[in-house]
């Protein structure tokens, strides 16, 4: 059932040269999970130039967090670290033997993102016990190696992020041709912004 899956996964490792690869189903939610798995005791910092997903994943989970200073109209290029983490947010960037080791790279599949699947995103790492964590998480909880699910017995909490049947097979087409690409786009200064949840005032 999960083998179209399970092949655009080795296929983007031997692409991007990490040793495992988890598929789901946005980067958003790939970082999330990243941040699931290892959770920060420390702040985590980065750039305020990015998509205002980015700091709700913190609010979310109740992390802490803090704004790099402002770019002044320089923009990342590719990919950002989330500082005191081993976390990337890599969302515009795919090129060969691009993982760095010990980390944690998460793509995405966007519509306008270099791989433009339309949909989708991946975590790159090369820690086992991580990868067998984060793909249990992506698939509610479930061990994959037992079918039906129903026959298992005992779960840990999950979260509905798999990637689709679908996007893989779009994914495997077009990674059989795709020159790698690191792209630039502007993002606003998220100091400017405020976020609330919905039950609190405005």
């Amino acid at each position: 059932m999960f083998e179209s899956i399970y092949e655009f996964e080795s296929a983007l490792a031997k692409y991007t040269g990490a040793p495992y690869v988890v598929a789901t189903d946005c980067c958003t939610h790939a970082i999330e999970l990243c941040f699931r798995v290892n959770r920060p005791t420390d702040i985590v910092a980065f750039t305020p130039n990015t998509y205002i997903s980015i700091p709700m994943i913190f609010h979310k989970l109740h992390l802490k967090y803090a704004y790099l200073p402002s770019l002044s109209g320089e923009q990342w290029v590719g990919e950002y670290k989330f500082h005191n983490t081993n976390v990337w947010d890599s969302a515009r960037m795919l090129k060969p033997n691009m993982y760095r080791k010990s980390q944690m790279q998460c793509l995405s599949f966007g519509h306008d993102k270099p791989l433009a699947i339309g949909r989708g995103g991946a975590i790159l790492l090369d820690n086992y016990d991580d990868y067998f964590a984060l793909k249990r998480m992506t698939y509610d909880g479930r061990d994959l190696e037992i079918s039906p699910w129903s026959a298992q017995d005992y779960f840990q909490v999950g979260y509905h992020y798999k990637m689709t049947i679908e996007e893989a097979i779009t994914g495997l087409e077009m990674l059989s041709t795709f020159e790698g690409k690191s792209q630039k786009r502007l993002y606003p200064d998220l100091h400017k912004i405020q976020i609330r949840d919905f039950n609190e005032p405005v």
